[in-house]
């Protein structure tokens, strides 16, 4: 049995991360050929009314939109 916690299986097509996977300065992480960032810091929501949440949290879809998380339309 091995300990190796990172490896690609034979083939290529599948690779395993057990450890930690540390993107350096200048890499990047991709899915679909998009480009995935972390998104901006959404504050938590103080609404009052419907309208309000409805605001928040569309600025919290936008923001994941932004950053490669979710599919823009």
């Amino acid at each position: 049995m091995s300990n190796v916690k990172n490896y690609t299986e034979q083939g290529g097509e599948k690779t395993v991360v057990g450890g930690t996977l540390e993107i350096a300065i200048g890499g990047k992480l991709t899915f679909d050929d998009v480009e995935l960032k972390p998104a901006e810091t959404q504050v938590d929501s103080a609404a009052t009314t419907i309208a309000d949440l409805k605001g928040d949290f569309n600025a919290l879809l936008a923001k994941l939109k932004a950053a490669g998380v979710m599919v823009s339309e």
